[in-house]
């Protein structure tokens, strides 16, 4: 059976919306992308963490810094606030029930902050970086990234450099207890983390959603989540359940 695969949407006046690509990865992979409600309620939510087999968190704007413990700062672009209460409640709750996540763009970045990390909360007013938010098409491997010895990202990526896309000015400051860094930027700037004591929690900064039809990379990030996710609940019996509707 098929594992259902809770996806995050953007949260736009009166829609929530999901990007074809993500929904189209995971599909291609062998899930069922299902659009997740913006809900409070921590009773619905653990309902609907019941329900899937995994949570891919996907990109979108900034997270509100009052997460982390800190004031706006002049480079923070916008915020969605209904977005940020639905993943950073959500995103601990499957990760206790030990679901597989993977975590995208924004998606690290809420990922790390739930789990009691923090973020720069722009690039470009407080280090001195590489371009991150690049100006070719978004399939387009922009710039390296060097992989960390004996990581699960690197077990996937079969080789200790990759070439990534990129679309972002926030990114991961202080790494969350119980990860461990497994990507970097030749700049040092934070690519990916992972949790050191869960099957599969994994958060990557680059889109491979973008890429997944054109790098074998990025198709098996996609491939080995949902492989994670459907051996993570193999007798869980759901009946038919509809994928979530890209936009």
């Amino acid at each position: 059976m098929k594992p259902i695969i809770g996806v995050t949407a953007s949260c736009e006046p009166e829609t929530a919306q999901l990007k074809h690509t993500y929904a189209q990865s995971v599909s291609r992979a062998g899930g069922i992308p299902f659009t997740l409600p913006y809900l409070d309620e921590r009773a619905d939510l653990e309902r609907i963490v019941d329900q899937i087999d995994g949570l891919l968190l996907t990109g979108g704007p900034d997270l509100d810094p009052i997460y982390f413990g800190e004031e706006p700062l002049r480079g923070l672009g916008r915020v969605t606030p209904a977005r940020d209460r639905l993943e950073m409640a959500l995103t601990p709750l499957v990760i206790e029930r030990g679901k597989p996540v993977l975590a995208i763009c924004r998606g690290v970045q809420v990922l790390n902050v739930a789990m009691g990390g923090s973020l720069y909360q722009d690039l470009l007013t407080q280090l001195q970086t590489i371009q991150h938010t690049q100006q070719a098409p978004a399939s387009h491997p922009s710039h390296s990234i060097r992989l960390a010895e004996g990581t699960l990202l690197t077990r996937l990526a079969g080789a200790s450099m990759r070439r990534v896309n990129s679309f972002h000015h926030q990114a991961v400051a202080r790494v969350a207890p119980g990860f461990v860094v497994s990507a970097t930027a030749s700049d040092g700037v934070i690519e990916a983390i992972e949790s050191t004591s869960h099957a599969y929690v994994i958060g990557v900064q680059w889109h491979p959603e973008e890429m997944s039809l054109t790098d074998p990379f990025a198709g098996e990030l996609f491939a080995s989540f949902v492989a994670a996710c459907r051996t993570a609940s193999p007798d869980r019996g759901l009946g038919q359940a509809a994928a979530g509707a890209p936009y």
